[in-house]
């Protein structure tokens, strides 16, 4: 039985974001979703051996981008849940990173699913969200990192947005 999720990455059109982007072919092509409670999103994702930093084990700049997509699109979630609305529904939202600080805890191996968990912890302004991730193997958590992330884009106030983060 396949479960049907709604995946956070299907609420983002014209995506070529190595990490999350459907359509970047060569990316990561990462899915975000609640769990059963709403309270965490989550994304399953499998190493391969191209994604070694040393054999058998994930690179590390590979885990920054997982924790740092999922936690983008987990922002971008949140905000849309927030103003009670559908997933992909409009205006389309557009989240870039503030800051990224990744505590590598133990090697992470390539030949298990990786399985990420992250929520906001706080919202100001209804721009900035600050997100705690962790990432673990087997229940072990081998990564943990605070994700600043900013709204930078609705589709419905083109002409509001500014190429500064504003906090």
């Amino acid at each position: 039985m396949t479960i049907k999720r709604d995946y956070f990455q299907h609420a983002m059109p014209g995506d070529v974001c190595f990490g999350c982007g459907s359509a970047n072919p060569a990316g990561l092509h990462i899915h975000s979703y609640w769990d059963d409670d709403g309270e965490e999103a989550i994304c399953h994702w499998q190493a391969g051996e191209i994604h070694q930093g040393w054999q058998n084990v994930t690179c590390g700049g590979i885990i920054a981008t997982l924790i740092d997509c999922h936690c983008m699109a987990t922002a971008m979630a949140t905000a849309i849940r927030n103003e009670n609305r559908s997933l992909t529904s409009e205006p389309h939202l557009r989240f870039a990173t503030g800051s990224l600080n990744v505590k590598y805890l133990q090697p992470t191996p390539i030949d298990r699913p990786l399985e990420l968990r992250a929520h906001v912890t706080e919202i100001k302004n209804n721009k900035k969200y600050t997100l705690e991730c962790g990432l673990y193997v087997d229940g072990k958590k081998t990564a943990a990192a605070t994700v600043v992330a900013f709204l930078v884009y609705r589709s419905d106030q083109p002409e509001a947005q500014d190429s500064k983060f504003n906090t």
